[in-house]
């Protein structure tokens, strides 16, 4: 009985994660090779079989029918048993690697901070090693070798020698992850993350919803003086987090999206995809954001593009649009608030959307709805070109004080 290899064979089964029958099989085939190699015929022709008992460990070995001892074979054929069997536990790990984290894409891992190689930093694991992109870090974050470190395993390839394990922490699903690690209920399925928009190392909206009428979506989110956000926060090294409220209203989820801005009104367009919002000048700032960064990201979680207005820019908008339609024959006074109620509020809007709503929507005539759009069209080219002139008036100025400035030092 040969009660040591299978002790090995265990053991490098339990070890690598390998299927104990596979060993077997690139052990069996190992030895093929080497007794190809000692008779010096390593092509087909030659009838080479070696047996392995599964339960004893005892070796048999025939070619061309005849039992040989392979323990008479030399040092050069076990040489070549020695790398044949390397070579195929490599690969059988190999497929073993691919075959466990394939299974795990979209996880969270934990691993160890390595080496960085171009800007990408690698991350040791058990029994592989992933990595992590520039594009795919937090900007502003670096990781000390033998840190700990969580992030989402983004993609898994086979290579030709390897396994590659692409991993993220920058991915919107890092954050769901998150969520659902931190907050029972989101992996519950009590508490649903409808749609989130994320800026990486910046600011993430994520709208959440309950299907449960006796929990409350936002609160459990955030948790007993904000508990569970503020793990989430300090995970992602301080990026904030608006947890908003899912409606199937447009408007209330664009009025939910702008927070923690409050919003005056909205003026929904369909046709165009794009929602007007009036707020007031106090909120203005709040609501666009630094660098215009909370009203593009309530555009993306939304799926509307978002205009911000003050109520003295819509009112000069509408007034235009009045101007612009009063010496249209066949129009009466409730037009415009029928354009209005169609999200359509300013002449460079009617010129956009056409013809299309005036016939279908409001039953305008064909010909009276060409002259509209005509009508705006020729407004909207007007003030083009009256903006153009304010800039380059504007550019003019500008240059007379640079002159001025540089003559007088």
């Amino acid at each position: 009985m040969n009660q040591e290899l299978i002790r090995i064979v265990d053991n490098i089964a339990r070890d690598k994660n390998i299927d104990r029958e596979s060993i077997f099989q690139d052990l069996e085939a190992a030895m093929v090779s080497a007794i190809r190699k000692s008779y010096g015929r390593d092509d087909a022709d030659v009838d080479v079989v070696v047996n392995i008992d599964r339960s004893t460990g005892a070796i048999s070995a025939y070619k061309d029918e005849e039992e040989i001892d392979i323990r008479r074979l030399g040092r050069i054929p076990a040489q070549t048993a020695k790398q044949v069997m390397i070579q195929k536990i490599k690969a059988d790990e190999r497929d073993s690697i691919f075959a466990e984290y394939v299974q795990r894409k979209g996880e969270i891992i934990n691993g160890i901070a390595g080496r960085y190689e171009g800007g990408s930093l690698v991350i040791n694991f058990s029994r592989a090693e992933g990595v992590m992109p520039k594009g795919e870090q937090i900007i502003g974050e670096t990781h000390h070798p033998g840190e700990r470190i969580r992030c989402l395993i983004l993609d898994v390839r086979e290579m030709a020698s390897q396994v590659k394990i692409v991993l993220s922490r920058t991915h919107p699903d890092f954050i769901r992850r998150l969520f659902e690690l931190e907050v029972p209920e989101v992996a519950e399925g009590i508490i649903e993350i409808k749609v989130l928009a994320r800026e990486a190392g910046y600011r993430t909206k994520v709208a959440v919803n309950s299907n449960d009428d006796k929990v409350d979506a936002v609160g459990a989110c955030v948790g007993v003086r904000g508990s569970r956000i503020r793990n989430i926060v300090d995970e992602l090294g301080g990026e904030k987090i608006d947890i908003v409220r899912w409606s199937d209203s447009s408007q209330i989820l664009i009025a939910n999206g702008l927070k923690p801005a409050e919003v005056s009104e909205i003026a929904i367009c369909f046709e165009l995809g794009r929602a007007t919002v009036v707020v007031s000048e106090d909120q203005l700032s709040l609501a666009i954001g630094k660098h215009g960064q909370n009203v593009r990201l309530a555009a993306r979680l939304t799926g509307w593009d978002i205009d911000i207005l003050t109520p003295s820019e819509y009112n000069r908008e509408v007034e235009r649009l009045s101007a612009c339609l009063k010496d249209v024959e066949g129009i009466d006074d409730t037009f415009v608030d029928k354009l209005l109620a169609l999200g359509i509020i300013s002449v460079l809007d009617l010129e956009e959307v056409g013809l299309t709503p005036l016939v279908e929507e409001l039953g305008v005539e064909t010909s009276l709805a060409e002259t509209i759009v005509a009508g705006a069209s020729e407004e909207a080219k007007r003030l083009a070109a009256e903006k153009s002139k304010k800039q380059a008036e504007g550019l003019l100025e500008q240059d007379k004080k640079e002159e001025i400035d540089a003559g007088g030092i």
